[in-house]
């Protein structure tokens, strides 16, 4: 990875651990399915609590709402607030693939070649994934998310 687009990836780290998209639990809209989910790293303390609502309409289930609380480190917050950016309006089965292919990228120790065009921001955090102890830093919003989901159902 060039030291520019490393520098780039740090900028927007930085720029959404500050100004967290998403933060602050907010009322799911009426009538859709919500979930949410508590997430611990008791390894370094970060936390979040994720909620997330599911708008049905025959078989497509969109995601229509989501918000979090939390606190901790630079990583998990700005996971977090590009998560939120990310998934918003994301149809349901969508959103599940997105998840997998970011856990993949995170336990691949940099041995996978983030594709941009799918992960979007969520690209900044590749460099992440050589430091296996702050992976679960970067994962914690995404595997909440995912417990929400399934709590949605």
């Amino acid at each position: 990875m060039s030291s520019e687009l490393e520098q780039l990836y740090q900028q927007i780290i930085l720029e959404h651990a500050k100004l967290r998209h998403g933060a602050g639990l907010a009322e799911p809209p009426e009538g859709d399915n919500v979930g949410e989910s508590h997430m611990l790293n008791p390894t370094c303390g970060d936390e979040i609590t994720l909620r997330a609502s599911v708008h049905a309409e025959g078989d497509e289930r969109m995601l229509s709402s989501i918000s979090w609380d939390g606190q901790g480190c630079s990583i998990s917050m700005a996971s977090a607030s590009v998560l939120s950016d990310m998934a918003l309006s994301m149809e349901r089965s969508e959103l599940i693939k997105l998840i997998d292919q970011f856990r993949e990228v995170m336990r691949s120790r940099g041995s996978i070649a983030v594709d941009e065009e799918i992960l979007g921001d969520a690209a900044a955090f590749s460099g992440v994934s050589k430091y296996p102890a702050r992976v679960k830093c970067a994962m914690l919003a995404w595997v909440a998310l995912e417990e929400a989901l399934l709590a949605a159902n």
